[in-house]
């Protein structure tokens, strides 16, 4: 096993309300870019053995250049596991001509009650070499931050 990296969020909203955000299109569209980023999904079949395209487009590229063109990170996600209310396990393929980013790295989204909320940690393994740590964690917690806007502003 390669490289691990993790975060980690309470959010103040269902375990529910947190799963069905991470199967549905408009709503990843909308929370999973994190800051400086937005998202498109290109193809969409939310089962296990389905999966989606994202194109990440970086708002400003300057300090940033994307994995797949100047701009644009575009990565294929499989959905691996699907358990309500529990976990969601995505495999990311980045398409790029480095070899820095190629591989398959395995994202796992764990979903646990937490009084009123939804503990939701992030464990990214298998990360490319070319995915700098720092940057590649900050990320996730944009994205878990979000996220977390998302679904609070939705549960009831």
């Amino acid at each position: 096993m390669g490289r691990i990296d993790r975060a980690g969020r309470v959010i103040a909203a269902s375990p529910e309300t947190v799963y069905g955000a991470l199967l549905d299109r408009d709503s990843l569209e909308t929370w999973l870019p994190p800051d400086g980023m937005r998202g498109r999904i290109e193809r969409w079949d939310p089962r296990p053995g389905g999966g989606f395209r994202m194109v990440l487009t970086y708002l400003d590229p300057t300090d940033s250049p994307g994995k797949t063109s100047g701009a644009t990170d575009v990565v294929d996600i499989g959905f691996g596991a699907l358990e309500p209310s529990e976990r969601v396990v995505q495999r990311a393929v980045f398409a790029s001509d480095d070899p820095a980013y190629a591989g398959v790295m395995t994202m796992t989204w764990q979903l646990a009650a937490k009084g009123d909320g939804t503990e939701v940690t992030v464990t990214a393994t298998d990360v490319p070499a070319g995915i700098d740590r720092a940057d590649h964690e900050a990320g996730i917690a944009s994205s878990l931050a979000n996220l977390a806007a998302y679904v609070e502003a939705t549960d009831d």
